[in-house]
């Protein structure tokens, strides 16, 4: 299996940008990626390539241009204001209404994030930009006839909608991926099995009926992002019946989140997709150091089984996952268990 990584993503690095005690204790940082690049090139899974350069245009086919422009230019707004030693600009978590005069940069902060959790620095926009290409390459590779291929991408992606940023991402890789698809002629669906519900890419395609996206996770009830996930979502107008949420109860173990996994499989293969986009999040481990399940490593083997069960090409994209020592095993065992089935 060919995988796709650029190490531009180390740009982005809230760990080094925060003073202790002016931010909660960053879990959204490269490590999490180098750790599955190492193990990837130990266990020999396939090669690592870099991406090609793609231009702005699948990004706008997605997401608003204001947040576009904004998230490109918000760190010069942010030190062109209060200087290059400024703290980090860190949004607000407000969200102005879209109508309001965004003359300033904290009243564009509110409007165009969601969430306080998703810092804007000077690697920001570069890392995320790049995990578009990262991912549209690994998109290419299965519109010339790989069955399958791992985009390895971070910034994640799949809390940003279509104008709004928060939950450590910026850019919705999955849905940018989806859109591409979709504009080359192929038929996409994504399956998300982060802990935490992809509310962006929910609502990016909620009134859609052109790609079927699923997502089993932990119950809104309990987590993040509390909202929005739950299983009487079912999408609307056109795009009723094409959303599929598959919450699942803190504490959840591998037998049942298998049983939720078959499920969603079977819906998904149901819709009949050309092509399976599946937002891998490994944040379903039982280490994980922010949320709630009870999976184990030998469990990301069957996961990728399972997985293999679609019988359609599978683009894998990175979401999240923050239990930095397990992660390369965890992400190899998903991939592994794919091939070897």
């Amino acid at each position: 299996m060919k995988t796709f990584y650029s190490p531009v993503h180390m740009q982005h690095d809230p760990e080094l940008q925060f003073d202790e005690g002016h931010f909660l204790p960053a879990v959204e940082i490269p490590v999490r990626v180098e750790k599955v690049r190492v193990a990837l090139e130990t266990r020999h899974i396939g090669p690592i390539l870099p991406p090609q350069a793609f231009d702005d245009s699948a990004i706008l086919r997605v997401h608003d241009s204001g947040l576009v422009r904004f998230l490109g230019t918000a760190w010069n707004e942010w030190t062109a204001r209060y200087g290059s030693h400024a703290p980090v600009a860190t949004p607000s978590a407000v969200h102005y209404p879209p109508e309001i005069y965004l003359s300033e940069v904290e009243s564009k902060l509110g409007t165009y994030s969601s969430s306080a959790d998703a810092p804007i620095m000077s690697g920001t926009w570069p890392a995320a930009r790049e995990a578009v290409n990262v991912a549209l390459t690994a998109a290419t590779a299965i519109r010339n006839g790989e069955t399958s291929a791992f985009a390895l991408t971070r910034p994640p992606g799949h809390h940003a909608s279509a104008a709004v940023f928060g939950g450590f991402c910026y850019l919705n890789n999955a849905a940018i991926a989806a859109q591409w698809l979709i504009d080359a002629g192929i038929k996409p669906a994504i399956l998300d099995v982060d802990y935490h519900a992809g509310n962006g890419t929910q609502s990016i395609f909620y009134e859609r009926d052109d790609v079927f996206f699923c997502s089993l996770h932990a119950d809104p009830n309990f987590a993040y992002p509390h909202v929005t996930g739950f299983a009487d979502e079912r999408g609307e107008g056109d795009g009723e019946g094409y959303n599929l949420n598959l919450p699942l109860p803190i504490g959840t173990d591998w037998a049942r989140y298998e049983e939720a996994l078959k499920f969603a499989v079977g819906a998904v293969k149901h819709m009949g997709p050309d092509v399976v986009i599946v937002s891998l999040g490994l944040d379903t481990y039982i280490e994980d150091p922010i949320a709630g399940f009870q999976l184990k490593s030998a469990d990301y083997l069957k996961m990728g089984a399972k997985l293999a069960a679609l019988g359609k090409p599978v683009l894998f994209l990175f979401e999240g996952g923050y239990c930095f020592d397990a992660l390369g095993e965890l992400a190899t065992n998903v991939l592994e268990g794919f091939e070897g089935a």
